[in-house]
């Protein structure tokens, strides 16, 4: 009996354990839902009863097709382990990098190609409005020749053969490789929009011409559907659900018609616009320095973006082949025939090597890639040691006389003559016109002060003996590099008049120079050091340099959900 009456008492004790924590759930639940209202006192229920915005449930964002997420951190960048050329042009810097996806290997031939069909197809050479777009994303075949080589089948088939088509994309130049980029982001929210059942599969409706200005431009979509077809509705769908209840009495919509809302930055629903990755960002990805960490601090120093001092394998299966695809000496470029040391005379298919510790493909040879920056000797670090970027050209949504934001239209398109004779268009039809911001709109900014901020600290204004004077008092700018000589005095007065020569001075370095990072199939061990730097014109391309892109990573900087506080436990 006492037993059974010891079992009962224990049995009691366990249902009130149980009603206890289902009380202190439910207390810990109703806390929980009133901190969902905002400090109005407003809840998500009330916002939503009268017809307004209510939070989502975000979870993260995603990661991009084909992109892989870089967190991050601190590096010193430059850091070289050779410097032979000794020009100072790798000068170590510590910098912080926020975090951003890039893609995990260059662009290849088949996806630039479906790029080339696309503009081919909406803005048909054939149109005089249109007759120079599809011509300047064209790469440049002929990159391939050699005045004393025999390359010409390269030119011929290297970027449409099926047998290239996982090959990276060569004779590209920096300003190919960007619009690229902006049509990538027009693409991929384009599908988003598709999917979610907003936008309708515009290629696939009998009703709907994709020409010209009449296609999917997610900037134009963000300031203002509407623009978007002229105003032609039957583009979209449903939309997303709105809060918004219909009146009793009113006609209720015919079949098909737009009913819903548009899609908003708000929702976390669109894609962030790609772009090309900063010299620090790829850096950074490619050292990978994530693999020498020990705790907070890094051990060591890397050479290549592998783990290492040396290019050769060490596994056992493979012991002795290279690991990755680069020019082994003079008239090296595979090995001996039946031992290639990198299976490739010249390029080779992406993801033909093992991976980085972030898992990136061929950061380190095969070809070099295009990056964001402008290029200068010297990286300021005493400017600015977070996210660093030289390049920005601050711009603004223009407006008409009658409050509305301009668009491209076909018959508006303008076009730049490029140095090598090459004709671009400035913008494609159906995006959104920007204009520079005036000193007006930066008027007592702390951050800038103008629109153009390409030679900051180095070729502006400040940067030269005038600098104390305002930019409206000169006739013209002046030269940097034009040194005084020898004052020449008038009469018996003895005023003196200043003097500076004259002599033309001619360097690569201007401010439409652009920098490449990593080596390739064409260039020896040194340049696989990922703190090497090269710059060419943005107009040029070589057979070496391709390109990947990058997107901004939202919200916090790395997928793992513990706090800070219990990283350190």
């Amino acid at each position: 009996m006492q037993n059974m009456e010891i079992n009962r008492i224990c049995r009691l004790l366990k249902y009130l354990t149980t009603v206890v924590i289902a009380v202190l759930m439910a207390s810990c639940s109703n806390n929980r839902s009133s901190s969902n209202s905002s400090l109005t006192g407003w809840t998500d229920k009330d916002k939503k009863a009268a017809g307004f915005s209510t939070s989502k449930s975000f979870n993260r964002q995603q990661t991009p097709a084909g992109m892989v997420l870089i967190e991050g951190g601190t590096f010193t960048m430059g850091h070289v382990q050779d410097d032979v050329l000794f020009d100072w042009n790798t000068t170590p810097v510590k910098q912080q990098v926020r975090s951003f996806y890039l893609d995990e290997a260059e662009i290849t031939n088949s996806e630039y190609l479906f790029y080339l069909e696309w503009l081919e197809r909406v803005f048909p050479p054939s149109d005089q409005n249109f007759e120079h777009i599809y011509q300047s994303a064209v790469p440049d075949t002929l990159v391939w020749r050699h005045v004393l080589g025999t390359n010409e089948n390269l030119t011929e088939n290297y970027l449409r053969h099926p047998a290239y088509a996982q090959y990276p994309v060569v004779g590209v130049t920096w300003i190919q490789a960007s619009r690229y980029c902006n049509w990538r982001s027009d693409r991929v929210n384009e599908k988003i929009l598709v999917d979610k059942g907003v936008l309708k599969s515009l290629f696939q409706e009998d009703s709907i011409t994709v020409r010209g200005k009449n296609h999917f431009n997610v900037d134009t979509y963000i300031t203002n559907p509407t623009l978007l077809f002229d105003g032609d509705s039957t583009i979209y769908n449903k939309g997303l659900p709105t809060n918004i209840k219909r009146s009793k009495g009113s006609a209720k919509p015919s079949k098909g018609q737009f009913t819903g809302r548009h899609v908003k930055i708000s929702d976390g629903i669109l894609a962030s616009k790609f772009r090309l990755p900063t010299e620090a960002e790829w850096e950074y990805a490619a050292k990978s320095v994530i693999e020498e960490r020990e705790y907070n601090n890094i051990r060591g120093r890397k050479k290549y973006a592998w783990s290492g001092k040396y290019t050769r394998n060490k596994s056992k299966t493979l012991k002795g082949d290279q690991l990755a695809n680069f020019k082994q000496g003079k008239g090296d470029y595979s090995g001996v025939a039946g031992w290639s040391n990198d299976m490739a005379d010249i390029t080779i298919a992406i993801k033909s090597y093992a991976p980085n510790a972030f898992g990136l493909y061929d950061m380190s040879g095969n070809v070099a890639e295009w990056v964001a920056d402008v290029y200068r000797p010297i990286i300021d670090n005493e400017a600015n040691d977070f996210n660093y970027f030289r390049g920005n050209i601050f711009t603004k949504k223009m407006i008409d006389q009658e409050g509305k934001v301009v668009m491209i239209s076909d018959n508006t398109v303008e076009y730049d003559t490029l140095d090598n004779g090459k004709i671009i268009p400035k913008d494609l039809p159906g995006s959104i016109q920007y204009i520079p911001v005036t000193k007006r709109d930066a008027y007592m900014r702390r951050n800038y002060e103008k629109a153009y901020n390409v030679d900051a600290r180095d070729g502006d204004l400040a940067s030269t003996k005038e600098f104390n004077t305002s930019e409206e008092d000169l006739d013209k700018k002046p030269r940097m590099y034009n040194h005084p000589i020898k004052p020449r005095q008038i009469g018996e007065s003895g005023l003196l008049i200043h003097q500076y020569d004259k002599e033309t001075r001619n360097t690569l370095i201007s401010d439409d120079t652009r920098v490449y990072k990593g080596g390739s199939w064409n260039d020896r061990e040194y340049w696989l050091d990922p703190s090497q730097r090269r710059y060419l014109p943005a107009f040029m391309a070589t057979n070496y340099i391709g390109f990947r892109c990058a997107t901004d990573r939202l919200g916090p900087m790395s997928q793992d959900k513990r706090s800070p506080v219990s990283r350190r436990r």
